[in-house]
């Protein structure tokens, strides 16, 4: 089958990959139908995850339909069109049992390397690294699903492919990190970031309750998305210091929820530790640029939470703690529980409440992913959102 593979830093590939087969009686084969790159896969073509292998295929947000069966699948048959959580879990474990999808305890065959990084290790993911299992990725013709009655859902044929394949991660990320906000009702909900979580988060903050959102960002098309889909108020962080807009907008009190959908790669452009992230994460010095973090929780009100669905890798260096804990402050944090949300959100499209749609800007063949995911990472071209057909 043709595939996007990753080689290093910088290099993805279409090439051919091996074919999946069924390797357990609880798996499913699933033709991919609709593909997307997502914010995460960038940290990968960047170099920041580790234990990553020359020819890992890539891609976690995909759908598609059920071609193959294991004898152990009961509530899929060929030919069902289906959408697949990112997070891979048995449904089972201790988590599971508790809807923490992502924390599953038995779906990381290679649980042990992320043991050591994190103590214990949270579940599989598809195209993310040997450390959360090494499972080929959904940027592909065709994927191999374990666990095959757990994640995928099945969709109605009244509904595109694109306006359900953001079910896979980017809509329950963004809708969990709102929900992690524990907001009251006519709270003011700042989201530091407005790329796709981050547009989701704003569509969640409102149907969670909120009063107000303020998105952040400098990305022209992204802050104006954010300005008419999401009804947001914004801020350029390239004109505007983020701190004193806040305060002035909050009048002296701060934003009462903060959301970072940034993650590992903040730019925090010209600010004095963005440029220190940057020269450290360069010379293997740190492993994450957490600007938005900081002002995040620099910015949050006193007694206020701090959601963040942005993936972080590893070790981050100086977050303001004394401030986090004087202002008594929440932190809530995760990969999304995809599946505790997926039927819920997917009524949310049904009943036209939203219209995921609206995110997508590129639409091609997968055999262009390679270019896509530059323009992407660089920004270029108003490119918000890429989805590939393969």
């Amino acid at each position: 089958m043709k595939a996007i593979c990753w080689h290093g830093h910088g290099d993805v590939r279409y090439e051919t990959a091996p074919d999946p087969s069924i390797e357990d009686p609880r798996d499913a084969i699933i033709r991919v139908t609709r593909t997307a790159i997502c914010g995460s896969d960038l940290h990968l073509l960047d170099g920041y995850m580790p234990t990553m292998k020359s020819g890992d295929v890539l891609g976690h947000e995909f759908m598609g339909e059920v071609v193959e069966i294991g004898s152990g699948v009961t509530k899929l048959k060929k030919g069902d069109r289906v959408i697949v959580p990112f997070a891979i879990a048995c449904g089972e474990c201790f988590f599971c049992q508790k809807t923490l999808f992502s924390l599953c305890d038995r779906s990381n065959r290679n649980a042990e390397i992320a043991a050591k990084v994190m103590g214990y290790s949270p579940s599989g993911l598809f195209g993310y690294s040997h450390m959360l299992g090494g499972f080929p990725g959904g940027q592909a013709e065709y994927v191999r699903v374990p666990y095959a009655d757990v994640g995928p859902l099945k969709i109605p044929e009244s509904l595109t492919d694109e306006q359900v394949l953001f079910l896979t991660d980017i809509f329950p990320t963004g809708y969990m990190a709102a929900e992690n906000c524990e907001m009251e009702k006519g709270d003011t909900v700042a989201v530091w970031g407005c790329g796709p979580v981050g547009q989701f988060a704003i569509q969640s903050a409102w149907m969670f309750g909120a009063g107000r959102v303020i998105a952040i960002d400098h990305v022209p098309e992204r802050l104006e998305l954010a300005r008419t889909w999401g009804k947001a108020e914004v801020i350029d962080f390239t004109k505007q210091d983020v701190f004193d807009t806040l305060n002035e907008m909050t009048k002296g009190r701060g934003p009462d929820r903060c959301i970072d959908s940034v993650g590992a790669e903040a730019h925090g452009t010209g600010s004095f530790d963005a440029v220190i992230d940057k020269a450290k994460a360069a010379v293997k010095l740190a492993t994450d640029r957490p600007h938005a973090l900081r002002q995040a929780i620099h910015c949050c009100r006193k007694g206020g939470t701090v959601s963040i669905p942005g993936v972080y890798i590893g070790f981050l260096d100086k977050i303001p703690f004394g401030s986090f804990v004087n202002k008594g402050l929440t932190m809530k944090t995760g990969q999304t529980h995809v599946q505790r949300y997926t039927r819920p959100l997917l009524e949310k499209i049904q009943s036209g409440a939203i219209d995921p749609t609206r995110l997508v800007t590129h639409r091609a063949k997968l055999s262009d992913a390679p270019a896509l995911y530059k323009k992407f990472r660089d920004k270029e071209d108003g490119c918000i959102k890429v989805v590939l057909t393969p």
